[in-house]
């Protein structure tokens, strides 16, 4: 991507300490402190305060690998995100992803991970443009976010980014983020497959044991995951089974801007997806799978996730299931 802005990329890549080998080993990492000290100086060489708001940008140079396969094998556009915010530590140790309904309509969020210092804005701008890039590269078609809004101060010149994402855009806001439609979200993938998207979620859970994603929130989320069928797990013995303090726990989830309760949901909400998906478990045995105590938690849960309620989305999902021409 740089080389496209007129930069010398090996010489770049020297400039921020980066070994050019480690580009060729797909499970290579490279620290993040690098990777932001790579932002600094290309911009501070190209001049470029908005370097990297090109919308064809992503398409042309990113490398969406696995993740991509798993998006398009997805039955939706909303299914597809929620598998990109699940996986992103294949992606960065830095930046997570969330959805966040609101109203009829969706915000994705991209949230920092502790780090000793800020990420460059360009880099976070860049993440999120990528993001707009893969709804389009999946959906075959050209789907238009409402709004976007980003932290830090509006530029001096901000025509660039109107350009990049092709909405409103607003500056100085509490969170770095993107609005979809619902309509956009529900969207049927032509390419939805459910055998590749297995497939292709193994290769992923096999990449990340690889990388030994080491983030505290990563170790709580599987933590979560195993003991939900048990009932709704306890942060303390969550934390003593991580060989840590319960304090030492919440200070680590909050300098990765996260929380349990947040991670329990998520959690909860990525399995209910899998299990309304199927059909071989009733409404009442979801429930007790996400640990839920009764019901009607499950029911509200599903509202607040989904906007509807457990078997109206069920009937969703099914609908949207494609064909299976094997059988």
């Amino acid at each position: 991507m740089f080389a496209s802005q007129g930069l010398d990329a090996p010489r770049l890549l020297c400039a921020a300490g980066i070994d050019g080998a480690v580009l060729r080993d797909p499970d290579a990492r490279v620290e993040v402190e690098k990777i932001s000290r790579l932002w600094e100086v290309a911009v501070a060489w190209s001049g470029k305060p908005a370097l990297g708001m090109d919308r064809e940008l992503p398409a042309r140079h990113v490398n969406f690998d696995a993740i991509g396969y798993v998006m398009l094998a997805s039955p939706s556009l909303k299914a597809g995100l929620m598998s990109l915010a699940r996986y992103y530590a294949v992606i960065s140790d830095a930046i997570t992803l969330e959805l966040e309904p609101e109203g009829d309509n969706c915000w994705l969020v991209l949230g920092l991970i502790g780090n000793a210092r800020p990420l460059p804005r360009q880099r976070l701008e860049y993440s999120l443009l990528t993001v707009a890039s893969l709804c389009r590269w999946i959906t075959r078609r050209e789907v238009q976010a409402l709004a976007v809004e980003f932290v830090d101060p509006e530029p001096l010149e901000a025509e660039p980014y109107l350009r990049a994402f092709g909405c409103p855009v607003r500056f100085g806001q509490p969170r770095n983020r993107l609005l979809l439609t619902r309509a956009d979200l529900d969207m049927p993938l032509l390419s939805r497959d459910p055998v590749l998207f297995d497939m292709h979620q193994r290769v992923i859970e096999a990449r990340l044991v690889r990388l030994g994603s080491s983030s505290t929130a990563h170790r709580v989320s599987e933590e979560i995951l195993r003991r939900l069928h048990l009932g709704e797990p306890r942060r303390e013995d969550v934390a003593s089974s991580l060989a840590m303090a319960d304090r030492t726990l919440q200070r680590r989830l909050h300098e990765e801007n996260t929380s349990f309760q947040q991670l329990l949901d998520g959690a909860r909400r990525d399995l209910a997806q899998k299990y309304l998906a199927e059909s071989r478990h009733t409404l009442g045995q979801v429930a007790d799978l996400l640990g839920f105590a009764d019901q009607s938690n499950f029911f509200r849960a599903n509202k607040r996730w989904f906007g509807v309620s457990p078997g109206q989305y069920r009937s969703r999902l099914q609908e949207e299931q494609p064909l299976d021409v094997h059988s």
